[in-house]
């Protein structure tokens, strides 16, 4: 079978790229001849021969819509995967082409392993579980002694409910009249010997509060004040138990403050965005790419072209002719598409960087503060009455 190599002029139809990603695209269908012939001249057509066949441009010219496409959406989910992660990918089935506003979910869901920690809150859930306390005894093993069937494994003890009784149940009741001082106090306002009795006395509640710090520096200064220790699973109570009675406390399941997987946003199986490779951005509509980006495409697709050439002319080194012999640029063809694509790729890279969300940010700041430097240059109109 013959090879129809460019002939200077071709018409495209749909089915003639290897994908078919933009064959419905009648932007891309008219685009595609168009590129052909430009880049058929800009490899030499017609003063020299261009061996490459249409399907050949055609290719080269959906590869470079491809790559631009692929380098945009690239750097739309490295500045937006922190914002995506953990949303329903049933919900969001294409990203390309639309605009993603940040939240403050996905930095509340990582504040809750915070949350947990502390105690304000998180995705574990707090049990509660007892000991027995003895009499006599300071010393326990939580491992041996705290027997839960909602557990297995280690155990996080995040709080122990071990404190004396408050204070405010140690006094007597501020509304009697037993207490001499209350008595006197009475009998003070002249109440004594009034008939009925006079049963009880409003007193301020400063009065209450007094009284509470008096028993509870009593307590601190004068006996062993309540604490614990917790070392290596080993409880041990202040002060020396006098009576047997029953010590709770909280704790969390090790095997759940530990594991990565165990929130709802955790796997893929549940249908949500998880890291790079299932985030929802599809190949660009080529129709609804700009000016810029398609001049972008051209050049790549021209140094496609090139080294597509360059393969195919480096086959053979030299051809005899008459008397002599013809040398091919075929390597000249492949440094040049190399260097081409290397200097194409770090010029977009680098203007998708300078418009990311941090550097957007940055320049606004920055245009404000030169903003407010330049209006304080501005003289103060001065007014005379």
């Amino acid at each position: 079978m013959a090879i129809t190599i460019w002939q200077g002029s071709s018409s495209f139809s749909s089915g003639d790229t290897p994908w078919g990603l933009y064959d419905t695209d009648n932007d891309f269908t008219s685009s595609a001849d168009k590129f052909s012939d430009w880049a058929a001249r800009r490899l030499g057509y017609p003063m020299m021969d261009v061996e490459l066949q249409s399907g050949s441009f055609y290719s080269c010219f959906e590869e470079s819509v491809t790559e631009y496409s692929a380098q945009v959406n690239q750097f739309n989910i490295k500045d937006n995967l922190l914002t995506l992660q953990g949303q329903k990918t049933s919900s969001i089935s294409n990203l390309t082409h639309k605009r993603v506003t940040p939240t403050l979910g996905r930095q509340i869901y990582m504040s809750k392993t915070y949350g947990t920690a502390a105690g304000v809150g998180g995705n574990v859930s707090w049990k509660q579980g007892s000991l027995s306390i003895v009499s006599g005894s300071q010393e326990y093993d939580i491992n041996s002694l705290f027997v839960d069937g909602s557990t297995s494994g280690s155990i996080e003890v995040k709080r122990v409910f071990h404190n004396p009784k408050p204070a405010i149940q140690r006094f007597f009741d501020p509304y009697a009249t037993t207490g001499y001082g209350t008595l006197n106090l009475i009998e003070g306002f002249g109440f004594g010997n009034y008939s009925p009795a006079v049963s009880f006395t409003l007193m301020p509640l400063f009065e209450d509060l007094l009284r509470v710090q008096a028993i509870e520096l009593n307590d601190s200064i004068r006996k062993s004040t309540y604490s614990f220790q917790l070392i290596n699973n080993k409880l041990r109570v202040f002060p020396n138990p006098e009576e047997d009675y029953t010590l709770f406390f909280d704790y969390v399941n090790t095997s759940d403050s530990d594991d990565p997987l165990f929130t709802e946003y955790s796997g893929s199986a549940d249908g949500r965005i998880t890291d790079y490779s299932n985030v929802p951005y599809n190949n660009m509509v080529f129709s609804k790419i700009n000016d810029v980006g398609k001049q972008w495409i051209r050049k790549y697709g021209l140094a496609l072209c090139k080294e597509l050439l360059g393969m195919i002319r480096s086959k053979y080194g030299a051809i005899p002719i008459p008397n002599a012999e013809t040398t091919l640029d075929g390597d000249t063809l492949r440094a040049e598409s190399a260097s081409e694509k290397e200097i194409l790729m770090t010029q977009l890279r680098e203007m998708l960087e300078q418009t990311s969300r941090r550097a957007l940010l940055e320049a606004d700041k920055d245009e404000a503060e030169f903003l407010q430097e330049k209006l304080q240059k501005i003289p103060w109109p001065i007014y005379i009455g």
